[in-house]
């Protein structure tokens, strides 16, 4: 099951807050996810990671180089 992401917003370091469109959300430390390396790598400067947003479109978070993580993988994650 696809539950979209609708709302993001950064913490501290590399944690940002996750609502989905079921109700369910949490924080994540997407450093604990990603290597910052290939399209990732520009997220290891924190005042770039911190303009996250949400793309309604694909249902994800995203960044404005194009990196993006499947809200599936975000959703098992916040959920365990």
């Amino acid at each position: 099951m696809l539950v979209d992401i609708i709302e993001v917003k950064p913490l501290t370091a590399y944690k940002l807050y996750l609502r989905f469109e079921d109700g369910t959300s949490g924080e994540i430390d997407i450093s604990k996810i990603i290597t910052f390396k290939g399209i990732f790598a520009k997220l290891k400067d924190k005042q770039y990671f911190s303009t996250v947003k949400v793309n309604s479109d694909i249902g994800t978070i995203c960044w404005e180089n194009g990196a993006d993580i499947s809200p599936c993988t975000l959703y098992k994650l916040i959920k365990h």
